[in-house]
């Protein structure tokens, strides 16, 4: 049995002395360049990077089938590998940015990444030998799938795509959030409106993407249309590296997720340790490790809580555990109050980080059998137009990118004013919202789905694919409240030092949607297809119930919607969203003063 000791007092210090003073004007100092005046570097370069990726991602399946040659299985797999990889790399760039680059060199390094990732894929379509040989109507015996080398080639650029991926998505946000003052009311309020840009210029690119980007790579060539993605990547490089005098620099402190094992591991070791009952109203500094943060960080340092308390353990003091000059002798038996409290607030999040799973679960059926829909509709717009299939999902972007500036320009103004809630209403109230809309959108294309099959049943015309619209609207407004809302709330609830591992949350996220789609349509397409029936997914769509699918998405969705509620009744916000009634509308501490005066 372990041997426990009893707690012991440290050596007298001051954890806090001169430690505010010095954060306090070491960030102003860093801050003075920052703000808006360095946005259209760093939004410029994601811009650019985003347009490459999903110029690539938007038709790549197509890619697969007609130049590479592979069958549905194999393109398929080749896809969702690439798609899980690319989700789940930006966990991986999180804790080096976090531990060892800093996010400006991070994003640095991911950006050459991406821009040879997308130089080899232009190479790929421009080069014959470099992809198999066309197949052709007359010889289709001949239609012969890619070698060893072509296939090594491929996989060499997708890689270098997701190294770009892991290194970016969950950079580029927290780096430009690193701008603002989040200490004053302004910098709060333009941080606010950040969040909403950046996701209005990542919608614009999607549309592009889905539209112009699309029709190249069908109507023109496979070259220009990689070409040009490349082309925009290496104007997203020199971009992001002409605006160097005007960023905001954070030095890296340590990646989070060390600190997260260690307290689990102390915490562990204490489990027989007690704890005093009330932790907020004994003296910290007696009893628990709270050394002062490092000198220079930006850091917020944050309060011993009793929520999640048996963590409190690792950060308790036992003999032995501090050395004569106060430092600590084992990091994996004593965690300081701060690395904690970090650990908490990853613990937190976690079931509001589910439900965001069951939500985007909605968006990701879109993908695939809308497009299955669209193909036994009237895609006609005008007599001699047809909408492309793969440019369907525009409906969703353009609704986000019209609802977006108006959400945050008129409606959070107003909310503002009637909630006193910075933001207009809290991150998990947004994201809430968007539940609701995914299970709409759930009922809506199960109704539609019936009207769509019905037509074909009855032999009559086709209906129109606009049909698939109000669905389409109300996934855009599931995106614009859940999505931002998530985005939001990770980079509020962690600490400055945790942002990049919030962010790479996200992605997770959206690689979770993915795979549970996989998992669901497979459960549902063997057991309803039991004893020679027709299943609800079949080959054939209009032998299939896929409204039975969606109306079983929608029920997982009121599930998930009543579970969110349940888990956000019992969340504690680390952050205040209130506005106090002595502060003015618009104005940071500074001027308020100066207005009194």
């Amino acid at each position: 049995m372990e041997k426990e000791n009893k707690p012991k007092s440290p050596p007298s210090e001051s954890p806090e002395k001169g430690n505010v003073e010095t954060k306090s004007a070491v960030a102003q100092k860093q801050r003075k360049p920052g703000g808006w005046k360095s946005m259209p570097f760093i939004l410029g370069n994601e811009t650019f990077e985003r347009l490459a990726s999903t110029g690539l991602g938007a038709n790549f399946m197509m890619f697969l089938l007609n130049v590479f040659n592979m069958d549905q299985v194999l393109a398929s797999n080749v896809l969702n590998v690439y798609s899980g990889i690319s989700n789940f790399s930006p966990l991986i760039g999180a804790f080096i940015s976090d531990a060892y680059l800093g996010r400006f060199k991070t994003i640095a390094y991911a950006t050459f990444a991406s821009l040879a990732g997308m130089l080899t894929m232009t190479l790929i379509s421009w080069i014959p030998q470099l992809h198999p040989k066309p197949c052709t109507s007359v010889q289709p015996h001949q239609c012969a799938g890619p070698n060893k080398t072509q296939f090594g080639v491929l996989a060499l650029a997708l890689g270098l795509l997701s190294v770009g991926t892991g290194g970016i998505r969950p950079c580029s946000l927290p780096f430009g959030v690193d701008q603002f003052d989040s200490s004053t009311q302004k910098g709060r309020r333009d941080i606010n409106s950040f969040f909403n840009w950046y996701y209005t210029s990542f919608t614009v690119v999607l549309i592009i993407s889905l539209t112009l980007v699309v029709y190249i790579q069908d109507k023109v060539s496979w070259v220009w249309g990689f070409g040009i993605p490349t082309t925009l990547m290496l104007c997203a490089t020199v971009l992001y590296f002409v605006g160097m005098r005007y960023y905001v620099y954070v030095k890296p402190e340590g990646s989070a997720l060390t600190g997260v094992v260690q307290v689990i591991v102390a915490s562990y070791k204490k489990r027989k340790a007690k704890l005093p009952v009330d932790v907020e109203n004994v003296d910290v500094a007696s009893l628990f490790y709270n050394p002062p943060l490092m000198r220079g960080t930006i850091v917020n340092k944050l309060p011993l809580t009793n929520q999640l308390g048996f963590f409190n353990k690792a950060a308790l003091i036992m003999d032995g555990e501090i050395l004569p000059d106060g430092s600590n002798s084992n990091f994996w038996r004593l965690c300081s109050v701060q690395s904690v409290e970090e650990m908490k607030c990853l613990v937190k999040v976690i079931p509001i980080w589910i439900s965001g799973i069951i939500c985007f679960l909605a968006i990701v059926q879109q993908s695939t059998f809308t497009v299955s829909q669209a193909l036994t509709m009237d895609r006609h717009l005008g007599p001699n137009f047809q909408v492309p299939v793969g440019s369907l999902l525009i409906i969703s972007m353009i609704t986000i990118g019209m609802w977006l500036p108006f959400y945050d320009r008129i409606l959070v103004p107003y909310l503002r004013k009637t909630t006193r809630i910075e933001g207009g209403i809290t991150p998990l109230q947004r994201m809430g919202v968007g539940i609701f809309f995914s299970i709409m959108a759930m009922i809506i294309a199960g109704l539609v789905e019936r009207l769509r099959k019905a037509s074909v049943l009855s032999h009559a015309a086709p209906i129109t694919i606009f049909w698939l619209a109000p669905q389409l609207m109300l996934l855009g407004f599931t995106e614009a409240f859940n999505i931002i809302g998530q985005i939001e709330f990770y980079n509020k609830e962690f600490p400055e030092n945790m942002s990049s591992l919030a962010n790479s949350l996200f992605t997770c996220t959206m690689a979770g949607a993915s795979y549970l789609s996989v998992i669901m349509v497979n459960v549902v397409h063997r057991i309803t297809g039991l004893h020679g029936r027709h299943g609800w997914v079949t080959n054939d769509i209009n032998e299939g119930k896929i409204e039975n699918l969606y109306f079983l998405i929608a029920g997982l969705g009121v599930l998930n919607l009543v579970y969110f509620i349940w888990v956000s009744r019992m969340y504690r916000y680390k952050t205040n969203f209130r506005i106090d009634d002595d502060q003015d509308f618009g104005l940071d501490d500074i001027e308020r003063r100066a207005v009194k005066k």
